[in-house]
């Protein structure tokens, strides 16, 4: 067999060989040197960490708590960058938790807190003194000597503060009637003086007798039917003292007007009176927010400005549909119904400006002519009878608008429309001079549903209520108090602030209590 045709060795015994016929001083040198680069490469593996702490473990937890003594001696025991003595012992513990001379490093700081807060006490530096009592609280001090600290604190800031020259501007604010609203008003001060002497009898008879001033606003507040005010004072008094005498029945208070105005709210909602629903729902709501009956009433008052909008808008009233809508997002954004309406206004006034440019009106046929002849007869009949809106079907406005369907153009439709709401006014004005308040009621509720001005309306409801009120007095004189009764809930129904209503109701509890005595 030739040389070339030998089988070759692997590559890695032809490098032995090549290796063992070096000297051996290279051999050797080259071994060494090869240990070397691994012993060094192990190094950088195994101590990543600064070779300090590998060979000193404790030498970083040494440097924090070196930090830390220093920063104790200079009176730096903390701060929020880390720096202070606190924060350098508390991170020496952290690293180290089995060496107790970080725990014995927090201990100094919270008695050098504790020495601080005495020192800035005497020297009026009540801040301060604030803050570093704070401090050694937190550090575990014994309750005993911080309650000691925080008791002579108190003196001191009373002392300074002048208890006796706060305490007569406080009586001068009450009887001017400054009781809250800014720190000179009564409560404020008294409040202030009560922080610094929590035990200053004065002090504490003042604030009850400033709380019983502000009660009393509120019953001038809810016969204002200023209902977000009165809340505000009844919550107020609260904040002072949630036990306070008068707190109950003012209370007892709001929770009556609040039912009250649900109630009327409820009424005028099933008569179509969907303006005055709407202000007693939301008086209710102001007076209790969590009154789940309010908050339904107002969703459902939005949904009667939707229905309302939808039939103003198939009248073409397009400035009243959008009044009504607007009313009803005003009340509920949410309304189920909201969007439908404003979709049937925006056809509605396609539609008429189809009409008025494109669309011709027809003229009746005689046999519409007829119907609407008739529909008039019949309109004219209920609105004698006083039925302007009722019965459905069979009221004034109901005849008036199958005429108007039949015979848009016709001035003789028009004049009968045109017609409704002085007739509503009549009826109303000749059933108050008759006395027929029930009827002059049922007038009113039209007046309010075509649509009549909102102040005028408020005076006809004025004056329907104090006639509602003469009855009543008569009634109590002639002794029928169910009678009376019925008297002042239409009244009140009506128009709350009315002039000598809430004379009447005094005087008609006080003969039902004595009726009830005598039974």
């Amino acid at each position: 067999m030739r040389p070339d045709q030998w089988p070759r060795r692997p590559l890695r015994l032809r490098f032995v060989d090549w290796v063992r016929r070096w000297p051996p001083a290279l051999r050797k040198r080259v071994e060494w040197f090869g240990m070397g680069v691994l012993g060094i490469a192990v190094l950088l593996i195994a101590f990543r960490q600064p070779m300090s702490e590998r060979v000193y473990p404790d030498a970083r937890g040494q440097q924090l708590r070196d930090a830390a003594q220093l920063a104790l001696s200079q009176g730096k025991l903390t701060s929020p960058d880390g720096t202070g003595a606190r924060e350098l012992f508390a991170a020496a513990l952290a690293l180290d938790p089995d060496r107790p001379d970080a725990r014995v490093g927090l201990q100094r700081v919270g008695a050098a807190a504790l020495k601080q807060a005495a020192e800035a006490t005497e020297q009026a530096r009540f801040g301060e003194a604030h803050t570093a009592l704070r401090l050694a609280r937190e550090l575990s001090v014994p309750t005993a000597d911080t309650d000691r600290i925080a008791e002579r604190l108190r003196q001191r800031e009373a002392d300074v503060a002048g208890i006796d020259t706060m305490l007569a501007q406080a009586a001068s604010a009450r009887a001017e009637g400054h009781l809250d609203g800014d720190p000179q008003a009564a409560l404020p001060l008294y409040k202030r003086v009560l922080d610094l002497q929590p035990s200053r009898n004065e002090a504490v008879e003042g604030r009850e007798d400033a709380l019983s001033d502000l009660l009393q606003q509120v019953a001038p507040a809810l016969a204002k039917r200023d209902f977000t005010e009165a809340a505000r004072l009844v919550a107020r008094v609260r904040e002072y003292d949630p036990g306070h005498v008068g707190v109950p029945d003012a209370q007892a208070a709001l929770t009556q007007a609040a039912d009250r105005e649900r109630t009327q709210a409820d009424r005028a909602l099933r008569r179509g009176r969907i303006a005055d629903a709407g202000e007693g729902y939301a008086a209710a709501v102001a007076l209790d927010p969590d009154d789940a009956a309010a908050h339904d009433g107002l969703a459902r008052t939005a949904v009667a400005w939707t229905q309302r909008a939808e039939k103003q808008a198939a009248d073409f009233a397009f400035e009243d549909a959008q009044h009504s809508i607007d009313s009803a997002r005003t009340l509920d954004p949410q309304t189920p119904g909201l969007a439908d309406a404003e979709r049937k206004l925006a056809q509605a006034r396609t539609e008429s400006t189809s009409r008025k440019e494109h669309v011709p009106v027809p003229k009746p046929t005689p046999a519409a002519i007829a119907e609407v002849r008739n529909l008039l007869a019949a309109a004219q009949d209920a609105e004698a009878r006083g039925d302007l809106l009722t019965p459905p079907g069979d009221s004034a406005y109901d005849h008036l608008r199958r005429a108007k369907a039949l015979a848009p153009n016709d001035p003789a439709v028009q004049r009968a429309f045109a017609r409704l709401l002085p007739a509503a006014r009549q009826c109303f004005d000749d059933a108050l001079r008759a006395n027929r308040l029930v009827r002059a009621e049922g007038c009113l509720d039209s007046r309010t549903q075509l649509g009549e001005e909102a102040t005028t309306l408020r005076i006809a409801r004025r004056r329907l209520a104090l006639r509602w009120v003469a009855v009543g007095e008569e009634r109590l004189g002639a002794g029928e108090l169910s009678a009376a009764r019925s008297a002042l809930n239409a009244a009140r129904g009506l128009d709350p602030a009315t002039e000598g209503l809430d004379a009447f109701a005094l005087r008609l509890n006080t003969a039902t209590r004595a009726a009830e005595a005598h039974r």
